[in-house]
């Protein structure tokens, strides 16, 4: 059977480069994903609760969220990345090797919450020139996320 072709208003060039855009998007999402439950493993110390909690809340939205942003691309009519190699080329969050400590924990999650944020902000003006305002909604939601994430979890540092 021959799959349709995609006519929503927006060319296949521009829902390709939006597409692009959004597998780097869910590439650091789904890497951030697995730190902060990796995290949530593995967190030790007087913190234990609280970090353990809140990790648990993080990483339970960031997986409700790989799922919006994986059906958008696939509403843009292409595959969405799902494999772990296909994050590793994609991402731009860095895999982290051993335990940290519940502090360095916090420090590499906002770094996380924070390279999302960057690498969603790459995306708007392609999604903006191609006049596609639910990726654009998306973008903006899933920016307000991360953004509010990483103030919090700067607050645990102090900073």
């Amino acid at each position: 059977m021959r799959e349709m072709t995609v006519n929503i208003g927006i060319s296949e060039t521009d829902r390709e480069a939006i597409v692009g855009g959004l597998s780097r998007v869910l590439a650091d999402s789904y890497t951030l994903y697995m730190q902060t439950h990796n995290f949530h493993w593995n967190v030790t110390g007087p913190m234990f609760n609280a970090l353990h909690a809140m990790f648990m809340q993080q990483y339970t939205e960031q997986w409700q969220a790989l799922d919006e942003i994986a059906e958008r691309i696939r509403a843009l009519g292409f595959p969405a990345p799902g494999t772990y190699q296909q994050f590793a080329e994609l991402a731009s969050i860095e895999e982290v090797a051993g335990v940290p400590d519940a502090m360095e924990m916090v420090r590499i999650l906002v770094n996380g919450q924070e390279a999302c944020a960057r690498t969603i902000r790459s995306v708007f003006p392609i999604a903006e020139a191609a006049n596609d305002q639910p990726t654009a909604d998306l973008l903006t939601q899933r920016l307000n996320v991360h953004e509010k994430t990483a103030w919090m979890l700067r607050s645990l540092l102090g900073a």
